[in-house]
Protein backbone atom coordinates (compact mmCIF):
# COMPACT_ATOMS: atom_id res chain seq x y z
CA UNK A 1 0.00 0.00 0.00
CA UNK A 2 1.70 3.15 -0.81
CA UNK A 3 -1.12 5.86 -0.57
CA UNK A 4 -4.41 6.13 1.72
CA UNK A 5 -7.41 5.73 -0.25
CA UNK A 6 -11.41 5.99 0.49
CA UNK A 7 -11.11 2.44 0.86
CA UNK A 8 -8.58 2.38 3.71
CA UNK A 9 -11.02 5.42 5.67
CA UNK A 10 -14.06 2.77 5.20
CA UNK A 11 -11.61 -0.25 6.38
CA UNK A 12 -10.93 2.06 9.27
CA UNK A 13 -13.96 3.46 10.36
CA UNK A 14 -15.77 -0.34 10.05
CA UNK A 15 -12.67 -1.87 11.96
CA UNK A 16 -13.45 1.16 15.03
CA UNK A 17 -17.15 0.39 15.01
CA UNK A 18 -16.64 -3.26 15.05
CA UNK A 19 -14.54 -2.76 18.11
CA UNK A 20 -15.89 0.26 20.07
CA UNK A 21 -17.52 -1.73 22.93
CA UNK A 22 -14.35 -3.30 23.26
CA UNK A 23 -12.64 0.60 23.47
CA UNK A 24 -15.32 1.21 26.33
CA UNK A 25 -14.41 -1.22 28.57
CA UNK A 26 -10.84 -0.46 27.90
CA UNK A 27 -11.81 3.36 28.48
CA UNK A 28 -13.89 1.84 32.02
CA UNK A 29 -10.49 -0.25 33.36
CA UNK A 30 -8.61 3.11 33.02
CA UNK A 31 -10.92 5.31 34.73
CA UNK A 32 -11.18 2.48 37.70
CA UNK A 33 -7.85 2.95 38.61
CA UNK A 34 -7.31 6.38 40.39
CA UNK A 35 -4.49 8.61 39.56
CA UNK A 36 -5.31 11.58 42.06
CA UNK A 37 -2.24 14.15 41.53
CA UNK A 38 -1.66 14.97 44.88
CA UNK A 39 -0.58 12.36 45.98
CA UNK A 40 0.54 11.17 42.48
CA UNK A 41 1.02 7.47 43.37
CA UNK A 42 0.91 6.90 39.36
CA UNK A 43 2.70 3.67 38.74
CA UNK A 44 0.45 1.35 39.70
CA UNK A 45 -1.92 3.06 36.34
CA UNK A 46 1.37 2.39 33.94
CA UNK A 47 1.32 -1.01 34.61
CA UNK A 48 -2.15 -2.19 35.13
CA UNK A 49 -2.39 0.40 31.08
CA UNK A 50 0.53 -1.71 30.49
CA UNK A 51 -1.41 -5.24 31.27
CA UNK A 52 -4.47 -4.15 29.25
CA UNK A 53 -2.05 -3.17 26.21
CA UNK A 54 -0.44 -6.53 26.20
CA UNK A 55 -3.57 -8.41 26.09
CA UNK A 56 -4.25 -6.71 22.71
CA UNK A 57 -0.95 -7.29 21.70
CA UNK A 58 0.92 -4.06 22.19
CA UNK A 59 4.12 -4.16 23.81
CA UNK A 60 4.71 -0.93 26.84
CA UNK A 61 8.00 0.02 27.45
CA UNK A 62 8.02 1.09 30.80
CA UNK A 63 9.95 4.16 31.96
CA UNK A 64 10.36 4.46 35.20
CA UNK A 65 11.56 8.16 37.02
CA UNK A 66 13.90 7.57 39.25
CA UNK A 67 12.01 7.85 43.19
CA UNK A 68 14.50 10.38 44.33
CA UNK A 69 13.40 12.92 41.31
CA UNK A 70 9.98 11.71 41.41
CA UNK A 71 9.65 12.92 45.65
CA UNK A 72 11.76 15.84 45.01
CA UNK A 73 8.56 16.84 42.56
CA UNK A 74 6.33 16.58 45.36
CA UNK A 75 4.75 13.40 44.44
CA UNK A 76 5.02 9.61 44.85
CA UNK A 77 5.82 7.32 41.54
CA UNK A 78 5.52 7.79 37.84
CA UNK A 79 5.99 5.04 35.35
CA UNK A 80 5.66 6.51 32.06
CA UNK A 81 4.90 3.85 29.03
CA UNK A 82 5.88 4.38 24.92
CA UNK A 83 4.64 1.89 23.00
CA UNK A 84 6.53 1.59 19.73
CA UNK A 85 4.61 0.32 16.38
CA UNK A 86 6.88 0.20 13.10
CA UNK A 87 5.72 0.06 9.52
CA UNK A 88 8.38 -0.43 7.79
CA UNK A 89 11.55 1.96 7.21
CA UNK A 90 12.04 5.55 6.43
CA UNK A 91 8.94 7.63 6.40
CA UNK A 92 7.73 9.56 9.43
CA UNK A 93 7.29 8.67 13.21
CA UNK A 94 4.23 10.42 14.74
CA UNK A 95 3.67 10.53 18.41
CA UNK A 96 0.34 10.31 19.78
CA UNK A 97 0.83 11.55 23.58
CA UNK A 98 -1.89 11.73 26.67
CA UNK A 99 -1.49 11.81 30.19
CA UNK A 100 -3.31 9.58 32.65
CA UNK A 101 -2.79 12.60 35.91
CA UNK A 102 -5.55 14.13 37.45
CA UNK A 103 -6.68 16.63 40.17
CA UNK A 104 -8.58 14.44 42.80
CA UNK A 105 -12.95 14.18 42.26
CA UNK A 106 -13.57 16.78 45.25
CA UNK A 107 -17.46 16.39 45.99
CA UNK A 108 -20.35 16.88 44.55
CA UNK A 109 -20.38 13.54 42.18
CA UNK A 110 -23.64 11.71 40.97
CA UNK A 111 -21.78 8.93 39.74
CA UNK A 112 -18.80 7.31 41.06
CA UNK A 113 -15.94 8.72 40.24
CA UNK A 114 -13.80 5.76 39.19
CA UNK A 115 -16.71 3.71 38.13
CA UNK A 116 -16.42 4.45 34.78
CA UNK A 117 -20.45 4.31 34.47
CA UNK A 118 -22.31 4.30 31.52
CA UNK A 119 -25.49 6.41 31.46
CA UNK A 120 -27.43 7.88 27.95
CA UNK A 121 -24.50 7.39 26.05
CA UNK A 122 -22.13 9.20 28.66
CA UNK A 123 -19.22 7.42 30.48
CA UNK A 124 -18.54 8.99 33.78
CA UNK A 125 -15.85 9.23 36.11
CA UNK A 126 -12.83 11.15 36.79
CA UNK A 127 -10.12 11.54 33.84
CA UNK A 128 -12.52 10.33 31.46
CA UNK A 129 -12.36 13.27 29.23
CA UNK A 130 -8.91 14.76 30.31
CA UNK A 131 -7.16 12.79 29.06
CA UNK A 132 -7.63 8.67 29.49
CA UNK A 133 -10.21 8.85 26.87
CA UNK A 134 -7.46 9.50 24.59
CA UNK A 135 -5.72 6.56 25.97
CA UNK A 136 -8.30 4.80 24.62
CA UNK A 137 -8.73 6.81 21.11
CA UNK A 138 -4.95 7.02 20.21
CA UNK A 139 -4.44 3.25 21.27
CA UNK A 140 -7.82 2.25 19.06
CA UNK A 141 -6.81 4.39 16.28
CA UNK A 142 -3.31 2.80 16.48
CA UNK A 143 -5.09 -0.98 16.36
CA UNK A 144 -7.31 0.13 13.38
CA UNK A 145 -4.77 1.17 11.34
CA UNK A 146 -2.41 -2.07 11.80
CA UNK A 147 -5.08 -4.32 11.82
CA UNK A 148 -6.93 -3.06 8.22
CA UNK A 149 -4.57 -0.38 6.49
CA UNK A 150 -0.79 -0.69 7.85
CA UNK A 151 1.10 1.69 5.74
CA UNK A 152 4.34 0.73 3.88
CA UNK A 153 6.81 2.90 6.31
CA UNK A 154 7.02 4.92 9.08
CA UNK A 155 5.79 4.28 12.44
CA UNK A 156 3.11 5.22 15.58
CA UNK A 157 4.48 5.80 19.24
CA UNK A 158 1.76 6.06 21.70
CA UNK A 159 3.25 7.94 24.89
CA UNK A 160 1.10 7.96 28.02
CA UNK A 161 2.63 9.77 30.89
CA UNK A 162 1.54 11.14 34.27
CA UNK A 163 2.76 14.21 35.78
CA UNK A 164 0.48 16.83 33.25
CA UNK A 165 -0.98 18.35 36.65
CA UNK A 166 2.66 18.98 38.11
CA UNK A 167 4.12 21.00 34.47
CA UNK A 168 4.77 17.55 32.44
CA UNK A 169 8.83 17.92 33.31
CA UNK A 170 8.81 14.52 34.33
CA UNK A 171 6.33 13.11 31.91
CA UNK A 172 6.96 14.41 28.12
CA UNK A 173 9.99 16.48 29.72
CA UNK A 174 11.79 13.53 31.04
CA UNK A 175 11.59 11.22 27.96
CA UNK A 176 12.58 13.77 25.81
CA UNK A 177 15.26 14.99 27.63
CA UNK A 178 16.50 11.31 28.30
CA UNK A 179 16.60 10.77 24.14
CA UNK A 180 14.04 7.89 24.39
CA UNK A 181 12.00 9.49 21.77
CA UNK A 182 12.12 12.28 19.23
CA UNK A 183 9.22 11.57 16.98
CA UNK A 184 8.88 14.27 13.35
CA UNK A 185 5.14 14.99 14.22
CA UNK A 186 3.03 14.79 17.25
CA UNK A 187 -0.60 14.88 18.53
CA UNK A 188 -2.12 15.14 21.92
CA UNK A 189 -4.94 14.43 23.95
CA UNK A 190 -7.35 17.40 23.10
CA UNK A 191 -10.91 17.60 21.85
CA UNK A 192 -12.69 16.70 19.34
CA UNK A 193 -14.37 19.16 17.48
CA UNK A 194 -10.87 22.02 17.13
CA UNK A 195 -7.65 21.54 16.40
CA UNK A 196 -5.27 23.42 18.95
CA UNK A 197 -1.99 25.14 17.69
CA UNK A 198 -1.10 27.22 20.32
CA UNK A 199 -1.38 27.65 23.89
CA UNK A 200 -1.10 29.92 27.19
CA UNK A 201 2.01 29.89 29.07
CA UNK A 202 1.87 29.99 32.91
CA UNK A 203 4.05 31.44 35.38
CA UNK A 204 3.52 30.73 39.17
CA UNK A 205 4.99 32.04 42.04
CA UNK A 206 5.66 31.70 45.95
CA UNK A 207 5.29 35.43 47.46
CA UNK A 208 6.05 35.48 51.34
CA UNK A 209 6.06 38.48 53.22
CA UNK A 210 7.31 38.69 56.50
CA UNK A 211 6.71 41.46 59.22
CA UNK A 212 7.11 41.06 63.05
CA UNK A 213 4.45 39.12 64.42
CA UNK A 214 3.34 40.97 68.22
CA UNK A 215 0.23 40.85 70.72
CA UNK A 216 -2.90 41.99 69.44
CA UNK A 217 -3.33 44.22 72.25
CA UNK A 218 -0.01 46.04 71.48
CA UNK A 219 0.05 46.17 67.59
CA UNK A 220 2.60 48.96 67.66
CA UNK A 221 5.44 46.67 68.31
CA UNK A 222 4.80 44.90 65.57
CA UNK A 223 5.23 44.51 61.73
CA UNK A 224 1.95 43.69 60.12
CA UNK A 225 2.40 41.38 57.19
CA UNK A 226 -1.34 41.04 55.81
CA UNK A 227 -1.53 44.39 55.81
CA UNK A 228 1.25 44.71 52.88
CA UNK A 229 0.01 41.61 51.51
CA UNK A 230 -3.44 43.48 51.23
CA UNK A 231 -1.11 46.36 49.67
CA UNK A 232 0.47 43.93 47.23
CA UNK A 233 -3.05 42.32 46.32
CA UNK A 234 -4.57 45.56 45.29
CA UNK A 235 -1.58 45.97 42.90
CA UNK A 236 -1.63 43.10 41.53
CA UNK A 237 -5.10 43.05 41.11
CA UNK A 238 -4.67 46.43 39.44
CA UNK A 239 -2.40 45.27 37.11
CA UNK A 240 -4.82 43.04 35.31
CA UNK A 241 -6.10 46.15 34.18
CA UNK A 242 -2.80 46.62 32.09
CA UNK A 243 -2.91 42.68 30.67
CA UNK A 244 -6.13 43.56 29.26
CA UNK A 245 -4.27 46.01 26.84
CA UNK A 246 -2.18 43.15 25.63
CA UNK A 247 -4.15 41.27 23.09
CA UNK A 248 -2.89 38.38 20.87
CA UNK A 249 -3.49 37.92 17.81
CA UNK A 250 -4.10 34.06 17.96
CA UNK A 251 -7.79 32.63 18.16
CA UNK A 252 -9.43 31.62 21.37
CA UNK A 253 -6.76 33.56 23.23
CA UNK A 254 -7.38 36.64 24.20
CA UNK A 255 -4.98 38.76 26.58
CA UNK A 256 -2.76 37.74 29.83
CA UNK A 257 -4.01 37.52 33.36
CA UNK A 258 -2.47 37.33 36.80
CA UNK A 259 -4.62 35.44 39.57
CA UNK A 260 -3.77 35.01 43.11
CA UNK A 261 -4.83 31.32 43.81
CA UNK A 262 -3.89 30.95 47.44
CA UNK A 263 -3.26 32.93 50.80
CA UNK A 264 -1.78 31.67 54.27
CA UNK A 265 -1.13 33.64 56.98
CA UNK A 266 -1.27 34.45 60.70
CA UNK A 267 -0.75 32.52 64.05
CA UNK A 268 -4.21 33.45 65.79
CA UNK A 269 -6.78 35.89 66.26
CA UNK A 270 -5.32 37.48 68.99
CA UNK A 271 -1.94 37.90 66.93
CA UNK A 272 -0.68 40.62 64.35
CA UNK A 273 0.52 38.81 61.76
CA UNK A 274 4.18 38.28 61.05
CA UNK A 275 4.22 36.14 57.73
CA UNK A 276 1.68 35.79 55.13
CA UNK A 277 2.25 33.71 52.02
CA UNK A 278 0.92 34.41 48.58
CA UNK A 279 0.50 32.30 45.73
CA UNK A 280 -0.19 33.50 42.17
CA UNK A 281 -0.83 32.52 38.70
CA UNK A 282 0.49 34.53 35.74
CA UNK A 283 -1.03 33.38 32.61
CA UNK A 284 1.26 34.79 29.47
CA UNK A 285 0.06 34.43 25.85
CA UNK A 286 2.10 33.22 23.16
CA UNK A 287 3.39 36.70 22.04
CA UNK A 288 5.15 37.31 25.02
CA UNK A 289 8.48 36.32 26.48
CA UNK A 290 8.44 34.40 29.75
CA UNK A 291 11.73 36.12 30.84
CA UNK A 292 10.50 39.51 30.68
CA UNK A 293 6.44 38.56 32.33
CA UNK A 294 8.64 37.35 35.52
CA UNK A 295 10.76 40.33 35.72
CA UNK A 296 7.88 42.56 35.40
CA UNK A 297 5.97 40.39 38.09
CA UNK A 298 9.06 40.22 40.47
CA UNK A 299 9.66 44.42 39.65
CA UNK A 300 5.97 45.16 40.77
CA UNK A 301 5.82 42.60 44.19
CA UNK A 302 9.07 44.24 45.23
CA UNK A 303 8.47 48.20 44.20
CA UNK A 304 5.10 47.61 46.12
CA UNK A 305 6.83 45.76 49.56
CA UNK A 306 9.41 48.82 49.27
CA UNK A 307 6.41 50.99 50.20
CA UNK A 308 5.65 48.79 53.32
CA UNK A 309 7.98 49.56 56.29
CA UNK A 310 9.83 46.97 58.08
CA UNK A 311 8.64 44.74 55.60
CA UNK A 312 10.73 42.04 53.45
CA UNK A 313 9.84 39.89 50.66
CA UNK A 314 10.60 36.48 49.29
CA UNK A 315 9.72 35.07 45.88
CA UNK A 316 10.11 31.84 44.70
CA UNK A 317 8.98 30.69 41.07
CA UNK A 318 7.18 27.47 41.48
CA UNK A 319 6.63 27.23 37.78
CA UNK A 320 7.63 28.02 35.11
CA UNK A 321 5.64 26.59 31.99
CA UNK A 322 6.19 27.53 28.21
CA UNK A 323 3.71 29.12 25.67
CA UNK A 324 3.05 26.51 22.48
CA UNK A 325 3.63 29.08 19.26
CA UNK A 326 1.94 29.06 16.54
CA UNK A 327 4.12 26.29 13.98
CA UNK A 328 3.48 26.43 10.47
CA UNK A 329 5.16 23.35 10.44
CA UNK A 330 2.65 21.37 11.84
CA UNK A 331 0.78 22.24 8.55
CA UNK A 332 0.20 18.50 7.50
CA UNK A 333 -1.21 16.98 10.78
CA UNK A 334 -3.67 20.15 10.72
CA UNK A 335 -4.72 19.99 7.50
CA UNK A 336 -5.42 16.11 7.72
CA UNK A 337 -7.34 16.15 11.33
CA UNK A 338 -9.35 19.49 9.84
CA UNK A 339 -9.97 16.82 6.45
CA UNK A 340 -10.95 13.68 8.53
CA UNK A 341 -12.87 15.88 11.05
CA UNK A 342 -14.99 17.29 8.54
CA UNK A 343 -15.95 14.16 6.91
CA UNK A 344 -16.89 12.07 10.32
CA UNK A 345 -18.28 14.96 12.39
CA UNK A 346 -19.79 16.31 9.53
CA UNK A 347 -19.11 20.08 10.11
CA UNK A 348 -15.94 21.89 9.66
CA UNK A 349 -13.40 21.47 12.19
CA UNK A 350 -11.79 25.13 12.76
CA UNK A 351 -8.32 25.69 14.32
CA UNK A 352 -7.63 27.52 17.78
CA UNK A 353 -5.57 28.44 20.81
CA UNK A 354 -6.55 27.81 24.35
CA UNK A 355 -5.46 29.73 27.46
CA UNK A 356 -4.61 26.69 29.16
CA UNK A 357 -1.21 25.30 29.48
CA UNK A 358 -0.37 21.90 28.16
CA UNK A 359 2.65 19.07 27.87
CA UNK A 360 2.61 20.13 24.06
CA UNK A 361 4.54 23.13 24.77
CA UNK A 362 7.69 20.62 25.91
CA UNK A 363 7.95 18.62 22.49
CA UNK A 364 7.69 22.06 20.49
CA UNK A 365 11.03 23.06 22.86
CA UNK A 366 12.34 19.87 21.37
CA UNK A 367 11.86 20.97 17.84
CA UNK A 368 8.64 18.52 17.25
CA UNK A 369 5.61 20.35 15.37
CA UNK A 370 2.28 19.51 17.15
CA UNK A 371 -1.61 20.00 17.69
CA UNK A 372 -4.12 19.39 20.10
CA UNK A 373 -6.67 17.23 19.20
CA UNK A 374 -8.74 13.66 20.76
CA UNK A 375 -12.05 13.09 21.80
CA UNK A 376 -14.03 15.33 23.87
CA UNK A 377 -16.40 18.22 23.73
CA UNK A 378 -16.38 21.78 22.41
CA UNK A 379 -15.16 23.32 25.38
CA UNK A 380 -13.84 22.19 28.56
CA UNK A 381 -16.41 23.22 30.77
CA UNK A 382 -18.99 20.75 28.90
CA UNK A 383 -17.42 17.81 29.77
CA UNK A 384 -16.92 18.27 33.53
CA UNK A 385 -13.06 18.10 33.47
CA UNK A 386 -11.69 18.95 36.85
CA UNK A 387 -15.45 19.27 38.33
CA UNK A 388 -17.76 16.29 39.82
CA UNK A 389 -19.36 14.11 37.30
CA UNK A 390 -16.58 14.25 34.71
CA UNK A 391 -17.89 12.65 31.68
CA UNK A 392 -16.93 11.44 27.86
CA UNK A 393 -19.28 10.91 24.84
CA UNK A 394 -19.51 8.03 23.54
CA UNK A 395 -20.14 8.76 20.12
CA UNK A 396 -17.38 11.52 20.14
CA UNK A 397 -15.37 8.57 21.54
CA UNK A 398 -16.04 6.63 18.70
CA UNK A 399 -15.91 9.12 15.62
CA UNK A 400 -12.59 11.12 17.38
CA UNK A 401 -10.80 7.70 17.21
CA UNK A 402 -12.11 7.43 13.33
CA UNK A 403 -10.55 11.28 12.66
CA UNK A 404 -7.21 10.04 14.23
CA UNK A 405 -7.10 6.54 12.90
CA UNK A 406 -7.78 8.14 9.10
CA UNK A 407 -5.34 11.10 9.76
CA UNK A 408 -2.74 8.73 10.66
CA UNK A 409 -3.24 6.53 7.62
CA UNK A 410 -2.61 9.75 5.35
CA UNK A 411 0.15 11.34 7.10
CA UNK A 412 2.11 7.66 7.01
CA UNK A 413 1.16 6.96 3.66
CA UNK A 414 2.06 10.92 2.18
Amino acid sequence: MTAASATDFNALDAWVDAHFDEEVRFLQALVQVPTDTPPGNNAPHAERTAELLADMGLTAEKHAVPAAEVQAYGLQSITNLIVRQRFGEGGRTIALNAHGDVVPPGDGWTHAPYGGEVVDGKLYGRASAVSKGDFASFTFALRALAAVAPPAKGAVELHFTYDEEFGGELGPGWLLAKGLTKPDLLIAAGFSYQVVTAHNGCLQMEVTLHGLASHAAYPHTGVDALQAANQLLTALYAHNDVLRTRLSKVEGITHPYLNVGRIEGGSNTNVVPGKVVLKLDRRMIPEENSAAVEAEVRGLIEATVATCPGVRVEIRRLLLAESLKPDNRNAPLVAALQRHGQAVFGEPIPTSGTPLYTDVRLYGAHGVPAVIYGAGPRTVLESNAKRADEHLVLDDLRRATKVIARALSELLAG
